[in-house]
């Protein structure tokens, strides 16, 4: 186990300018409490994230890792998209596989990303989920859109799950739309038990979209990779779309692929892909913060 005050190695990594700090928990034994994560990616006293990521050794035979995510709010989520590309990115940098295809736990279960031979990553991100029960958002039944009440005025968005929540709304032009104030009052609405994620998507063509997304416990992004492939999801679903997409955010563009839902619209559903880089920004180490006054300490 670690001593107290002890010095983390880390890496610092970005997937379209959605930044992480990595760690690696396989050679070092790491626990972490929210404080002490939202000390790590404050940007102006610590290293400065939008997410926290924690490679462990995997918990069941044939699988290769698991893979644990904090938002910079110090809650620990499910699923991040953008954040498993850098994953599969920091495992091979650190040695730590020789396996250009893994299989990876997380707390909605197993995905599977690969390093292609230009050093960009795909990620089968499985399927996506519509059923209200498992996004979780507190509807009476399902349905391929629903309405909001949000900030005194009503919203059409898709709902579904990535690994995580997701409401997604067509906009006009995203350069206007009202991501900074709506946003928090989708991220926090009462009908999603666990917050969610608010997208506002942008349709150009059927191939092409624009994309913003405040993301639960984060605020806005320069990407999210779940809400890319929610967002296309939700443009195929409603028959804008076709089944491959350049999702162009603010932090450049993601390329993802769904094949639809089966002719009677239940499951099982064909995976979403997703490829995008995984960039690394540097490596260096830190002092890991002392944990907040009522957290039991890591050591």
């Amino acid at each position: 186990m670690l001593e107290c005050a002890v010095r983390l190695r880390f890496s610092k990594m970005h997937g379209q300018g959605n930044d992480f700090v990595v760690i690696d928990g396989v050679r070092q034994a790491i626990a972490l409490t929210p404080s002490q994560v939202r000390a790590i990616a404050d940007r102006h006293f610590g290293v400065g994230c939008d997410q926290l990521l924690l490679v462990e050794p995997a918990r069941e035979p044939g699988n290769d890792f698991r893979y644990r995510i904090w938002n910079a709010d110090g809650g620990e989520v499910e699923q991040c998209g953008n954040g498993a590309r850098c994953f599969a990115r920091f495992v091979r940098d650190q040695g730590l596989t020789e396996k250009d295809e893994l299989r990876v736990e997380t707390a909605r279960g197993v995905i599977r990303p690969r390093i292609e031979p230009g050093g960009r990553v795909t990620v089968d991100m499985g399927p996506p989920r519509f059923a209200p029960a498992d996004i979780p958002f507190l509807a009476p039944a399902q349905r391929p859109t629903y309405e909001l009440e949000v900030g005194g005025r009503r919203i059409e968005v898709s709902v579904l799950s990535m690994g995580n929540p997701h409401a997604v709304q067509v906009v006009a032009d995203v350069d206007s739309a009202p991501v900074s104030t709506q946003g928090p009052l989708i991220e926090n609405h009462p009908a999603f038990p666990n917050r969610v994620n608010a997208g506002y998507l942008q349709v150009l063509a059927r191939d092409h979209v624009r994309l913003r997304v405040w993301e639960r416990g984060a605020g806005e992004t320069l990407a999210c990779g779940t809400g890319a492939c929610a967002a296309v999801v939700a443009g195929i679903r409603r028959g804008l779309l076709d089944r491959s997409v350049r999702v162009t955010t603010r932090g450049g563009d993601l390329a993802i692929r769904w094949e639809g839902e089966a002719p009677d619209m239940t499951p099982p559903f064909a995976p979403v892909m997703m490829t995008g880089d995984a960039v690394r920004v540097f490596e260096s180490e830190m002092e890991l913060p002392a944990p907040g006054p009522l957290e039991s300490p890591p050591c």
